[in-house]
């Protein structure tokens, strides 16, 4: 079950600042919804949400196609003019995704994420869906 959005609030603070140059975090379910958001417009962290279940699905699709791979994509960034994304796995049907300014140093940032959703994983677990509803 996920926890409620308030639970959140120090955990993506404290990746916040400890990494320089974040606009903002989100945390959504695989299929594109937000479940929770630290920094940013909400409505520009729910495009966000809805944009990284395609990407995520990319992912895993090419990812199928290296051997020895489980086809589960673990961690995406994309080098943007002015910035970084990153998107990675963060527990069953869950992802932690981040946009940065150029400040940000992808290795300190995928390093601190990671450690993030080793410590929280288990609680940005988001329970399947069917039509809408949780299954």
């Amino acid at each position: 079950m996920i926890q409620q959005r308030a639970n959140f609030d120090w955990m993506l603070k404290e990746l916040n600042d400890g990494v320089p140059g974040i606009e903002m975090i989100v945390v959504l379910s695989s299929d594109g919804l937000r479940i929770a958001r630290y920094g940013g417009d909400p409505d520009a962290a729910d495009r966000v949400a809805a944009a990284c279940a395609g990407l995520q699905s990319l992912a895993s699709a090419v990812a199928v196609e290296i051997p020895d791979s489980d086809g589960r994509m673990k961690l995406v960034i994309i080098e943007i003019n002015g910035g970084y994304f990153y998107l990675m796995s963060a527990g069953a049907n869950a992802y932690l995704a981040v946009l940065a300014d150029i400040r940000t140093e992808p290795g300190l940032m995928s390093a601190r994420m990671r450690d993030l959703v080793v410590r929280i994983g288990a609680h940005l677990t988001s329970p399947p869906r069917r039509n809408g509803q949780t299954v």
